[in-house]
């Protein structure tokens, strides 16, 4: 287009007058020519009805810079609409100016239905309404907070003949993964799949940092490892992502986060500052304090300097690890570089030294933090008052209450209730802990879902579980009553988390998308609701007090009302079920369990073990081990070690099997005494005292400390079986260890040795005892105090 000087002229004059005009290009002339086309584009809309086939003719002039710029100076919000989807016929006219422009329209009054209608008439007129359309007005809907909205929205696209493609998909996912709807947010990925829409980086950054923020690091990392396998290398924030969420999971292994961070090295991928932050974090979380050292002496030399965050993460680590008596060398090393605490820090000092029973050292940190002026926030407050509960000083932590509610800058939370009523259930006082639950909403604080929890645990242990039933069943008041039916009714309940997958899968596909949003919205209706660690405590009330048919209903009442059994959950059911000796449904249920891609934690093959070696299935029971050690364990390590370890158990080599677990366990810093101690109790409940007195060598010989009850276990064996020598042995070993057995074990042994005539033996076993610290008189029944006490009288020198 060519501009006459005249033109040209008047063009220049009349964008001296028009106030706020922006130089689009850096070229003059091209200034001008977009001005033309962009008031030419205005006269079309307001003059031109229907304007498509007249913006048509313009199009080869436009440019995206000249429809935001329309849009800008449109002040008709329906003409406005028409053209931006008209615009959106061409990918090359859509920028994100446009579509902020467009929602900015769309989220004031009358906007969204102005949309809608202007759709319809589109629609009527038999004109073609692409993608971007519906996108715009799907993140317009959720920027309002109106997610239903947005879900209808998608829904509905198939009604004007509109196809979604990948920028709409990642939008409506970015809605789910926002509301939590997981298992939508999958049914709408893998409807993706299925119509052959290629994902991009968008899609699958939006996937795993939602499963990441929430906690879901195995979903997170099979969206990653699918990203990969099509071909999108990831970038540097997804591996920090991915790398944050890695070392707040429980069951991280830190080989897998080395082996993750070689791989983000590997591709290319540069760790920042950020990265590096997030790593040495992560490490410090998971304990695993000389891997962070030996990662933050890396990082020094590739230029990384330790800030006051990283100083904090350190300390947190040590004091994760038990290490706290390194905490002060950090501290001098931190203040010697100039860098000064803050309230976060305090805090975690103050918490750190709570949890390893040093509450005087709390208070000489919370003491020196208001000396240097800083003051303390609830979180702070809390950390200390968590403390005094713990130690049972619960009048200090009444007063810090008072001290908090007198003060402007910060209140108590739910929070600091919740800690107060955890710590009177601790100690008995359930009526006192009622009168704060009830006293909260009208202190202005509502209670939390941790709260309820607190209440109903400390109910449950307390053997109230009609008063705990009846809190549960208040919290679900807010949730539609009619659900719980209505789902497990008809042709397709839903029963378990499979089948409730499979019904929004099939909403999906059926294009009733919305549907499924409000299910899954009323399964986790917002408001205070039982969520699994409410199931999980309830079922163990029930299981512990026998009543496994009510522990069961609820096993499949949480799942209809979409909470998913995790590891606790069917841990406590299978140990419930062999309490009433219902072997058979045990087994089903960890059958449920892996089939349902639940992984077993070492805590469910525990309770397993105990029970089948309760029930003299020894040999299952360590298999089972060796099962669980197979499936966790790297294959080089299983290659060297633990196949050793089954060869040595399949040839009834029991002594040389548990050397090489031990030893193994030893190498890797995983050591679980409870499992040693499950196998040597299960021997000796079996009468196989001889074989539990191998592992007790063994144990003994790595400078493992054996237990307490499987000492009590070996001595009571052994003395049945006769052999007091080895009996009087263990003992021995108790009393070195400083370990205080119960009065039973004592008696029943020395019983045992006056029946033999070792009189002598049991005076020297008194007089020890005396010397590591037992109360003899309240410890030596009759007979044993009866010849305890002539002895004495007679002052025969036979302690010398």
């Amino acid at each position: 287009m060519n501009l006459t000087p005249q033109i040209r002229r008047s063009v220049l004059n009349l964008i001296a007058k028009r106030s706020g005009f922006r130089c689009l290009h850096g070229n003059l002339l091209t200034t001008a020519q977009d001005f033309i086309i962009s008031n030419e584009v205005l006269t079309v809309m307001e003059t031109v009805n229907p304007m498509e086939d007249a913006l048509e003719k313009i199009a080869p002039f436009l440019s995206c810079e000249i429809v935001s710029d329309v849009l800008q100076e449109q002040r008709r919000p329906e003409l406005g609409f028409r053209f931006f989807i008209w615009a959106t016929r061409r990918r090359s006219f859509c920028s994100r100016d446009s579509r902020n422009l467009v929602m900015d329209m769309l989220v004031k009054d009358g906007g969204f239905d102005t949309y809608w209608k202007i759709l319809e008439e589109l629609k009527n007129s038999n004109i073609q309404i692409h993608s971007p359309t519906f996108t715009v007005l799907i993140e317009a809907y959720a920027k309002s907070g109106l997610a239903e909205k947005a879900m209808e929205s998608f829904g509905r696209m198939k009604d004007f003949d509109c196809k979604p493609d990948v920028h709409t998909y990642n939008s409506i996912l970015h809605v789910m993964v926002q509301k939590e709807v997981f298992l939508l947010a999958l049914a709408i990925y893998n409807q993706m799949l299925k119509l052959d829409y290629n994902p991009n980086r968008s899609t699958f950054v939006i996937l795993i940092h939602g499963f990441c923020k929430n906690g879901k690091t195995d979903d997170a990392l099979k969206v990653f490892d699918e990203m990969t396998q099509k071909g999108i290398p990831p970038n540097t924030e997804i591996y920090t992502i991915i790398l944050s969420s890695m070392c707040k999971a429980k069951r991280t292994r830190t080989d897998d986060v080395h082996r993750l961070i070689n791989t983000m090295m590997a591709s290319g991928c540069y760790l920042d500052s950020i990265t590096r932050n997030v790593v040495l974090d992560g490490f410090c979380k998971l304990g695993q304090m000389d891997e962070a050292f030996a990662l933050l002496q890396l990082f020094e030399k590739e230029g990384y300097v330790l800030g006051l965050k990283g100083y904090s993460s350190l300390i947190h680590g040590l004091f994760k690890a038990n290490r706290y008596d390194e905490v002060p060398v950090w501290l001098k090393k931190m203040l010697k570089a100039g860098v000064e605490p803050d309230v976060v820090l305090y805090t975690i000092l103050i918490r750190g030294y709570c949890r390893v029973d040093m509450v005087d050292h709390a208070l000489n940190m919370y003491n020196e933090m208001t000396q240097r002026g800083l003051s303390p926030d609830t979180y702070c407050y809390n950390a200390l008052m968590k403390g005094f509960c713990d130690k049972g000083l619960l009048n200090k932590a009444q007063s810090l209450l008072l001290e908090i509610s007198k003060k402007t800058d910060c209140f108590p939370t739910s929070s600091t209730y919740t800690i107060l009523i955890c710590g009177m259930c601790r100690n008995g006082l359930l009526d006192e802990a009622r009168q704060i639950f009830n006293q909260m909403e009208n202190l202005g604080c509502s209670p939390s879902i941790i709260t309820f929890n607190a209440l109903i645990d400390g109910l449950c242990k307390a053997g109230q579980l009609e008063e705990a039933c009846h809190l549960f069943y208040k919290m679900e008041i807010a949730k539609n009553p009619s659900l719980f039916l209505r789902l497990s009714q008809g042709s397709e309940r839903v029963m378990d988390p499979a089948s409730l997958q499979a019904m929004v899968e099939r909403l999906c596909e059926s294009g009733l998308i919305l549907n499924a949003y409000k299910l899954l919205m009323q399964l986790v209706d917002s408001g205070v609701v039982p969520d699994i660690t409410t199931y999980n405590i309830l079922i163990n009330g029930f299981c512990k007090a026998k009543s496994i048919d009510c522990a069961y209903m609820l096993f499949k009442d949480l799942q209809i009302k979409g909470h998913f059994p995790d590891a606790v959950t069917y841990g406590t059911l299978i140990d419930g079920l062999y309490r009433v000796d219902r072997e058979e449904d045990a087994s089903r249920v960890f059958d449920h369990m892996v089939k349902n891609g639940c992984t077993p934690s070492s805590a469910v093959y525990k309770s397993l073990m105990t029970w089948l070696c309760r029930k003299g299935k020894l040999s299952v029971a360590f298999s089972l081990w060796l099962e669980y050690l197979t499936s966790r364990l790297p294959p080089s390590q299983e290659d060297e070690t633990l196949k050793l370890a089954k060869e040595h158990f399949e040839k009834g080599k029991l002594e040389e099997a548990v050397r090489c677990l031990l030893e193994m366990n030893l190498k890797l810093k995983n050591l679980d005494i409870a499992v040693y101690t499950i196998w040597l109790i299960g021997l000796c409940q079996a009468r196989k005292s001889d074989e539990a007195l191998k592992i007790f060598h063994v144990l003994k010989e790595q400078q493992v400390d054996v237990t307490p009850p499987s000492c009590v276990m070996l001595i009571n064996g052994l003395s049945k079986d006769g052999n007091l020598e080895m009996a009087v042995d263990i003992f021995l070993y108790t009393l070195e260890k400083r370990f205080i057995l119960r009065p039973r074990i004592c008696n029943q042994l020395f019983r045992s040795l006056l029946s033999q005539d070792k009189r002598k033996t049991v005076f020297e076993l008194i007089n020890r005892m005396g010397s590591a610290g037992y109360d003899l008189d309240e410890y030596l029944h009759p007979p044993i105090s009866t010849v305890w006490n002539k002895q004495e009288i007679n002052n025969v020198g036979i302690f010398q």
